[in-house]
């Protein structure tokens, strides 16, 4: 095992809880090569522990574990197996979960979702994709999935230097899985759909926003494949729900009719057009639901992010009157919990609307989250209240 040296400031951040080192930090690097377990030590050489190399991106060290330790498939079969553990204490009524949040697991840049009998991996980085092989027979031997798909076309891979494809490892999948949630029964692409398939992350916040759906009308903004619109039908006079991919509100169609829900009006439309519209003509909603996507994807776009996040929620207060309820979300990791609640008080005060705050939710929680990596806390989700 190659060993590689950082400075001080690597050193601290390790020690204070933190897996990643960046490039810049590294002092000696000994022959390593991409993708390689690597033995980390500080600048007088004491030992830091076992990481993951990679030759291309700015993260150029991800800790895998405090010892100096051999990195190969009993690990990862630990591993997993915890991670798997953990599942089963907290998630219920789904047979669609995340089962590996990368470095909230202890596995840094590796994903993997479970669809019933299927499995979605992604490998982020040059370590875990070298380690594909090892993590796919030890995830065989866990869940006798009838296929595992490697979605490994997310842009990030692009950092690494590594290939955007999708490929199945084993078996074979369907054009579509079934998936049981909160008693709905949903479709996943896993080759094609967004994410992994479907949208995991807000199982419980579905949950949530139902339970706050009281009768009247509901708006569903960015419905994707109609998670939240589907939640809110059972306590909803009507729900409207819109998205601006022809493929997102196909697919929610699809799932409305396998679950025999006809009060949900499926719209492909515009969502900043579709608020404005809704406000010029004086329509009003006992709740709305904004789930965009992410509008700040690096630091240098929060500026015009934080004004997107503001103007959409202006336009969605315009149309709850009192007792009306907003379930607004941000899954842009840069844009933190304060300022989402900052913008939203300034969304409040232009639209001349008094909030209450119901719940600050988060993200599911088979997407645990570290104290110390906040990297890991990505999804805000606000339930409020018009008083």
């Amino acid at each position: 095992m190659h060993e590689i040296r950082v400075n001080r400031k690597a050193a601290d951040r390790v020690a204070s809880g933190h897996p990643w080192i960046f490039t810049s930090d590294v002092t000696g690097r000994d022959g390593a090569q991409p993708g390689a377990a690597v033995k980390v030590a500080d600048p007088n050489g004491r030992p830091l522990g076992t990481a993951h190399y990679s030759s291309a991106s700015q993260i150029a060290l991800r800790m895998l574990s405090p010892h100096v330790e051999e990195i190969g498939r009993d690990f990862y079969l630990r591993r997993l197996r915890a991670a798997e553990d953990h599942r089963r204490k907290v998630v219920s009524d789904s047979d669609a979960y995340r089962v590996v949040h990368a470095e909230a697991d202890l596995l840094p840049a590796l994903v993997v979702d479970r669809y019933a009998d299927y499995l979605v991996v992604q490998t982020l980085n040059q370590g875990m994709d070298a380690a594909l092989p090892d993590i796919a027979s030890c995830l065989e031997e866990i869940f006798h999935p009838k296929a595992i798909v490697a979605r490994n076309d997310a842009a990030v891979r692009a950092k690494e230097q590594l290939p955007l494809k999708s490929t199945v490892l084993a078996g074979e999948i369907p054009n579509s899985v079934a998936i049981r949630m909160n008693g709905l029964t949903l479709a996943a692409d896993l080759l094609h759909g967004q994410k992994t398939g479907i949208f995991l992350d807000q199982r419980e916040n579905y949950l949530a926003a139902q339970h706050y759906a009281r009768g009247g009308k509901a708006l569903d903004c960015f419905t994707s494949t109609g998670g939240f619109a589907l939640h809110l039908a059972a306590r909803s006079e009507s729900v409207e729900a819109v998205d601006s991919s022809s493929n997102a509100i196909a697919a929610a169609r699809a799932n409305a009719h396998a679950n025999a829900i006809a009060n949900v009006d499926f719209r492909e439309a515009d969502v900043f057009e579709v608020l404005a519209g809704y406000a010029a003509a004086r329509r009003h909603f006992s709740l709305v639901v904004l789930d965009p996507p992410a509008f700040a994807k690096s630091r240098h776009s929060l500026d015009d992010a934080a004004r997107g996040y503001k103007e959409i929620n202006l336009r969605a207060l315009r149309l709850l009157e009192p007792g009306g309820i907003l379930v607004t979300c941000s899954c842009s990791h840069h844009l933190g919990e304060p300022l989402f609640l900052q913008l939203l008080a300034e969304a409040a005060l232009d639209a001349r609307r008094t909030l209450r705050i119901l719940e600050r939710r988060t993200q599911s929680q088979d997407h645990p989250i570290l104290l110390t990596v906040p990297e890991t806390h990505y999804l805000k989700c606000l339930i409020l209240e018009v008083i």
